[in-house]
């Protein structure tokens, strides 16, 4: 639905303008000058959020002191003497707005201006009837009790409205800190309906993998004893048993794939130094991929501590990473390893960042890089990343796919420096992890 357009005024202003115009047709109704000062100060009470609006730092002060001008002014033109004149309660206008944009120090130096300016009414007094003509009476007895309710009003004023600061202050926070928890809510939902997902999909793919496995070794053996006997007597036959074997190897292949997706992992923890295994695997890729022009930068904070991993699945997880690099540069580019201490998450660790400039990913399969079966290779499974966030989850850790690259790809690791309070055995459902993958 379209927002409403938001009127230019709002019923208050239509109820100020009402009282003022009430006080411009009161009597005396002849003196025009009392009518046009009443007017300007109407309209400008009017007009004066959005000049705070135009000016946020100077709008305020420039509030105070018009109306303090035009209250001068307004006493100035109405009785016989400006300090008797009873529309003296307009300099409560001020003194008030001041109160609401101010701190209770600023209001109480914005009401003494205002006492000044009406106790300046005196002076053209002084001036027609001479020091002596005055008493205390009749003048200093009455400024003695007006000026005080300038202070009362402004305030009492300043104290609602600092209180009324205060509240939307704490509105505010309370206001982020629901709107985080509802982000990192709807983050829960998101991974839980994830683990359900993957845990489906494990234990799927552990009774096929193991259902098909059986077969394939029986086409194996009897496609590897026909290219035997044929071998010599008809040689396409022989031909294409062996096709039929090197499909089986495949799909061999693709089942050990699931069943490393779908079985328990068995993790040995021991401290190592996490810098170490990413230069393994880095070195390892590039020994795979020796035509490749891709310059490796590195970038390790110095006195990282040890982390818990299984040295073996861990060498797997960055060999995975830049393997999925080096493919998405095509063998050139270069190749960023990053490692640093964090904190950041409740828990000490190192991040570790994988990062490359290649053409990175589609905004279409961010959300769901990490799931099974999802792949923009041609050959892919869509294993790869899966059982790398399964991994890492049961490192206690957490991987993702930083959002704001300008080019390429970029994964940050996290594993927990800490030891674990149990023996790492890791049994679990098929495709349910401990920890949380960030995509």
């Amino acid at each position: 639905m379209p927002d409403r357009k938001q009127s230019p005024f709002n019923w208050i202003d239509v109820v100020w303008l009402i009282f003022i115009l009430a006080l411009v047709l009161l009597p005396p109704i002849d003196e025009i000058h009392k009518q046009l000062i009443l007017l300007a100060i109407g309209l400008f009470q009017v007009l004066e959020g959005r000049l705070v609006i135009w000016l946020p730092r100077a709008g305020a002060t420039l509030s105070v002191l018009v109306k303090t001008a035009l209250a001068t002014i307004l006493l100035y033109h109405t009785g016989d003497l400006a300090i008797n004149s009873i529309y003296w309660p307009i300099y409560y206008l001020p003194a008030i707005t001041a109160a609401m944009y101010f701190g209770p120090l600023a209001t109480l130096g914005w009401a003494s201006l205002s006492s000044l300016a009406y106790c300046s009414l005196l002076i053209p007094v002084m001036r027609y009837y001479g020091l002596s003509e005055l008493t205390w009476k009749d003048n200093y007895s009455v400024l003695a009790i007006r000026i005080p309710f300038f202070f009362l009003i402004a305030i009492l004023v300043n104290r609602f409205a600092v209180e009324n600061r205060r509240q939307a202050a704490i509105q505010k926070t309370l206001s982020g800190t629901l709107e985080e928890t509802n982000r990192q809510l709807r983050r829960a939902e998101a991974e839980a309906r994830r683990s359900e997902r993957l845990a489906a999909l494990g234990q799927l793919s552990a009774g096929l993998a193991h259902e098909i496995r059986n077969p394939l070794g029986v086409i194996k053996g009897s496609a590897e004893m026909l290219a035997q006997k044929l071998q010599d007597a008809q040689p396409l036959a022989a031909e294409l048993a062996g096709y039929i074997s090197s499909e089986v190897n495949r799909l061999n292949a693709l089942v050990a794939r699931f069943l490393d997706f779908a079985r328990p992992l068995r993790l040995e923890l021991q401290p190592l130094q996490i810098t170490e295994i990413v230069d393994r695997a880095a070195e390892s890729v590039r020994a795979q991929m020796p035509d490749a022009h891709v310059t490796i930068e590195r970038q390790y904070a110095s006195g990282l501590p040890p982390v818990y991993v299984d040295e073996r699945f861990c060498e797997s997880v960055f060999s995975n990473l830049i393997t999925n690099a080096y493919q998405a540069m095509d063998g050139r580019g270069m190749l960023r390893l990053s490692a640093a201490r964090d904190s950041s998450n409740g828990s000490d660790g190192v991040l570790v960042t994988v990062e490359d400039t290649g053409p990175g990913i589609s905004p279409e399969m961010r959300e769901q890089i990490f799931n099974p079966f999802i792949t923009s290779k041609k050959d892919g499974v869509g294993l790869g990343l899966s059982i790398v966030a399964k991994i890492v989850d049961e490192h206690r850790g957490w991987i993702r796919l930083d959002p704001n690259t300008e080019r390429g790809a970029r994964f940050t690791v996290f594993l927990p420096d800490g030891q674990p309070s149990a023996p790492q055995a890791v049994a679990v459902s098929p495709g349910v992890s401990q920890g949380t993958a960030k995509t």
